[in-house]
């Protein structure tokens, strides 16, 4: 019992000993977004949850690639996409961050 009770303060004591009293400056990264046909989808569907970063840090890919990812949003993450603004978002990605490559 008593070592929960020593447990329990020490969690307490490291919680409190971590405060951080100065401001924190969140740096702003600006990412390129080519605009073109059918960012209009991108921007509704996939915007609204994550920043353009995660497009641009997943380099040039296939039209595979950037298929399964919407696909993933849609199954694994319940992200509404329509099947039209599906193929429409897979596009836009393959167009301006593809890699030339179907797979």
């Amino acid at each position: 019992m008593y070592k929960y009770i020593l447990l329990a303060m020490l969690t307490v004591l490291s919680i409190n000993a971590a405060e951080i009293k100065e401001d924190i400056e969140i740096p702003y990264i600006p990412y390129e977004v080519k605009m073109g046909e059918h960012f209009d989808a991108v921007q509704a569907n996939c915007l609204t949850c994550h920043s353009f970063g995660y497009v641009t840090n997943q380099g040039p890919q296939s039209k595979a690639f950037w298929r399964g990812k919407v696909e993933k949003m849609i199954v694994h993450f319940k992200a509404p996409i329509t099947d039209a603004d599906s193929a429409n978002i897979t596009e836009y990605l393959y167009k301006h961050y593809g890699n030339g490559k179907e797979k």
